[in-house]
């Protein structure tokens, strides 16, 4: 079992942390620039010092962070769920079990989801089965189908 790791973002204020661009947080982060500003607003991150020239600047606890976010979202999480997530390790007193809980969720909904695709692709492949393909467009079941509600 995978310990319950949040990537803390911490404001260090040591002199040997290692200040960077944002271009270059997204480079080693992965992503775009443009998502980096938007986490900021949206809170995911930390908006960071700026320099006397308006630069920001960015220390490896936001590409850990950053990290930790793109991962979450590869698992099905939503950016507010996430926010959850990161929130609850601000928090002294909640426990794994809460995250347990949350990713317990998350299981139950993709389960769900892939309930629905499956029956999606059932109902898909019942319309393929009834093509002629040398019927003409206007004669098409799967056309006809999409134009009729509850068959």
């Amino acid at each position: 079992m995978y310990p319950c790791f949040m990537g803390t973002q911490k404001k260090s204020t040591a002199p040997e942390q290692q200040v960077m661009t944002i271009g270059q947080v997204a480079k080693l982060a992965g992503t775009g620039i443009e998502t980096i500003r938007f986490y900021e607003r949206e809170g995911l991150i930390d908006e960071p010092p700026r320099r006397e020239s308006g630069y920001r600047q960015y220390t490896l606890d936001v590409v850990t962070r950053l990290a930790f976010i793109k991962r979450a979202q590869e698992l099905g999480f939503s950016l507010k769920e996430i926010s959850e997530l990161l929130a609850l390790k601000l928090h002294p007193e909640a426990s794994c079990a809460e995250v347990k809980q949350r990713a317990e969720a998350k299981v139950t909904d993709i389960e769900t989801k892939i309930r629905d695709l499956q029956r999606m692709k059932k109902a898909l492949m019942g319309l393929i089965g009834s093509c002629v393909s040398s019927q003409p467009v206007t004669e098409c079941p799967i056309l006809e189908a999409f134009g009729t509600r509850g068959k």
